[in-house]
């Protein structure tokens, strides 16, 4: 089929994403796609110069079936693109959602932002989201966020849009991690690989490391993972506290990066919004021993049996979690099988899912007669 993909925040993980399923599909991918800036005008205004640009590559017809990113008004792109998209089935698929995103000090509550998720949701023939509590938070958030208005309050379109939902996870290139691990004496490494932003709650994660070096734990520490503007304050104590052991602190370019993900111990994540964690899934499938909240998407990481020692409730349990892991080898053993656990979200598995789930909702062109066209036409 002819599969039109359309990303409107074409970097990072969403880029990643839509990348990695062109590449792997069996399906003919056409990608339409904006840069990964100004991510508020991307979810106001990116859907008319999409839009047109849907019309220009796919002049010759429509495509079969399209997908979208939420990260833009998708029912907008929907009318908008009406001409060239005609019946073409429209998927959207959420890598995050604005019902529960946490807001900084500088921002301020807006409707714009969550309606334009519902909209979108709304209006899909199939709604996708990355983990099975994405979906349920954003059925949950859209129930709440919609009790607010004063009528026509769009409650049975959440049912509605409930049994259009499916959970297909992002794929991950996880075949460039596989290989043997370099031995290495010494400390152990402990590795923060996610945004330096706040929903990542850097100040947790800072506050942990540092008390247990001053402690006097010995263990090594690489800071890497997408950063924008400003480093957060907390980060900026690291090199200080750290000096020589502090072995990473900024992005890493990519042949650095997967350096340290074979090289890392124990990988920490102290977020306060993740919905899949793709930076989480890489360390774990290179060897890594997670310590990870017991909220958010985590749970559905960890066995049942490693929770004791890989999932913590509170700060306390953070410090504890990593103090265990950073002086016991053992316990960091019994998280042996877990990389295998995570190739369920390699691209070879994963791709072939989304091709599935598209050819059931694609428009298929009707099939070929030598006869010619049949006498109901």
């Amino acid at each position: 089929m002819r599969v039109l993909l359309v990303e409107p925040y074409h970097g990072g993980s969403h880029g990643a994403w839509a990348d990695g399923y062109a590449a792997a599909s069996r399906h003919e991918v056409t990608l339409i796609t904006h840069q990964a800036r100004f991510w508020k005008w991307r979810m106001h205004g990116a859907h008319l110069t999409l839009a047109r640009e849907a019309e220009e590559t796919f002049a010759d017809g429509p495509p079969d079936v399209v997908v979208a990113s939420s990260m833009m008004d998708v029912a907008g792109f929907a009318g908008a693109a009406r001409r060239v998209l005609g019946d073409a089935p429209l998927g959207v698929y959420f890598h995050e959602n604005q019902f529960t995103y946490p807001l900084s000090h500088r921002d301020r509550p807006d409707l714009t932002y969550p309606m334009i998720n519902w909209s979108a949701a709304a209006t899909a023939d199939v709604v996708a989201f990355n983990s099975e509590f994405h979906r349920r938070d954003f059925l949950d958030g859209a129930r709440r966020f919609l009790r607010q208005f004063p009528d026509h309050r769009h409650g049975p379109m959440v049912t509605d849009v409930e049994a259009r939902s499916v959970v297909l996870p992002v794929g991950v290139d996880l075949a460039r991690l596989r290989g043997h691990r370099p031995p290495e004496g010494g400390s152990p490494l402990v590795l923060w690989n996610q945004r330096w932003e706040h929903d990542k709650d850097p100040d947790a994660f800072v506050r942990a490391v540092t008390g247990l070096r001053g402690d006097g734990l010995r263990f090594r520490l690489a800071v890497a993972g997408e950063r924008f503007v400003s480093i957060p304050t907390a980060f900026e104590e690291l090199p200080r506290a750290f000096g020589d052991d502090l072995v990473w602190f900024g992005r890493a370019p990519e042949d650095v990066y997967v350096d340290l993900l074979r090289r890392t111990d124990i990988v920490v994540s102290t977020a306060r919004h993740e919905f899949f964690g793709v930076a989480v899934v890489e360390a774990i499938a290179a060897g890594a021993f997670p310590v990870l909240p017991d909220r958010l998407v985590y749970p559905e990481r960890i066995p049942d049996d490693l929770a004791d020692v890989c999932l913590y409730d509170d700060e306390e349990g953070l410090v504890e979690r990593l103090r265990t892991a950073i002086v016991d080898p053992g316990v960091r053993s019994r998280a042996v099988r877990l990389p295998e656990t995570m190739r369920r979200f390699d691209w070879s598995v994963v791709a072939p899912r989304y091709d599935d789930l598209l050819e059931r909702i694609g428009r298929r062109p009707p099939p070929a007669h030598a006869d010619g066209p049949s006498s109901g036409c």
